[in-house]
């Protein structure tokens, strides 16, 4: 069996254990991690996640980042500065304000219910110019159902790494991932 497989029904099984209505935001926040060089993989299978998460009975709503920052460079009035001196395009910026808006719109849609699923796809692209703990907090408070970032990384002692290059972060979301019968409730 594939990763992306065991990740798969590992997924499988999450979704389907009984959701508390009584958790906080940060505990309604589902990992799905997976090495980074399976992004092409794992986004061709996100059919497969949708349809697992509707045979469970939830809902599923999906955002997409991909195409977040060359739509945000082409529209900004500094993109010229911002190509000759990338590094000041940094976490915390204007960039991550709106892919958190994006998040937290889709998170507030009538069908994103307490029952629902919003999975959040796309995050490689923004590698280097955003920190995926940081959306997280910023939309942690507006999940009703669950969240699921798709994440290329890995998680390793209660430590999340995103594309293994940064340094880790610890977070109270729940890991999904491709290790043999791996569950969290």
């Amino acid at each position: 069996m594939s990763a992306i497989d065991r990740l798969l029904t590992n997924y499988s099984r999450q979704v389907r254990l009984p959701w508390s209505a009584s958790m906080s935001g940060k505990q309604r926040v589902w990992f799905a991690v997976y090495p980074p060089a399976e992004e092409r993989r794992v986004r061709a299978r996100l059919p497969q996640f949708e349809a697992q998460t509707l045979e469970a009975k939830h809902g599923w709503t999906a955002v997409d980042l991909t195409r977040l920052l060359p739509e945000f460079l082409a529209e900004h009035k500094y993109r010229e500065k911002i190509f000759r001196n990338p590094e000041h395009l940094r976490a915390g910026s204007e960039l991550e304000v709106r892919a958190a808006a994006l998040v937290h719109e889709a998170c507030s849609r009538e069908e994103a219910d307490a029952e629902s699923v919003v999975a959040v796809t796309g995050l490689a692209s923004l590698f280097d110019f955003m920190r995926v703990s940081s959306l997280v907090e910023r939309v942690e408070d507006s999940v009703r159902g669950r969240l699921l970032v798709m994440f290329p990384g890995e998680y390793a002692g209660n430590v999340y790494r995103f594309m293994d290059a940064r340094d880790g972060f610890n977070y109270m979301a729940v890991p999904i991932t491709s290790t043999e019968s791996f569950i969290n409730p």
